[in-house]
């Protein structure tokens, strides 16, 4: 019978980051990496202006310790928030297709000459989403408890 992983089992608490430069979003980019969501569970604000997406999000930081303790690998859903967006576009992506899923391989902040810039998240295949924003303000912040991963392996890259 297996069982739910727990934030304890992991020996951490839920995420809760935010990043304001470039630098942070590095960190934010390789936490989400691998993330995988429904095209469904994306909101574009425009009077709050934010952009939402609720993602499973691979548990990175938690990698070493399930592999040390031989325990499988755990997924959390975690909500990403860009703010202070004032456009949304997108590349590669049929936003009618409901039943699309897609994974995160980054985000990258691109700034432009006066102090806004755009956060690009670039999708697995080729898709992108791109927010226009005035500032760069990005937040990730785990909303469930831990799953244990459906896949059972941790994600992985040609080198």
């Amino acid at each position: 019978m297996s069982r739910d992983a727990t934030f304890e089992d992991g020996a951490e608490g839920a995420l809760t980051l935010r990043a304001e430069t470039p630098e942070d979003l590095l960190v934010i980019s390789a936490l989400v990496q691998d993330a995988v969501l429904p095209i469904t569970e994306i909101r574009w604000n425009s009077r709050s202006r934010q952009l939402a997406l609720l993602l499973n999000r691979f548990r990175w930081e938690d990698r070493e310790k399930a592999e040390a303790r031989q325990r499988r690998y755990e997924r959390v859903q975690s909500l990403l928030v860009l703010s202070d967006v004032t456009r949304v576009a997108s590349q590669g992506i049929d936003r009618h297709d409901k039943d699309t899923i897609l994974s995160i391989l980054s985000l990258t902040w691109e700034p432009a000459n006066d102090g806004t810039g755009r956060v690009v998240l670039t999708l697995a295949g080729d898709g992108a989403i791109a927010a226009s924003a005035e500032c760069l303000s990005v937040d990730l912040r785990d909303v469930t408890r831990p799953y244990l991963a459906p896949s059972h392996h941790a994600p992985k890259h040609p080198d």
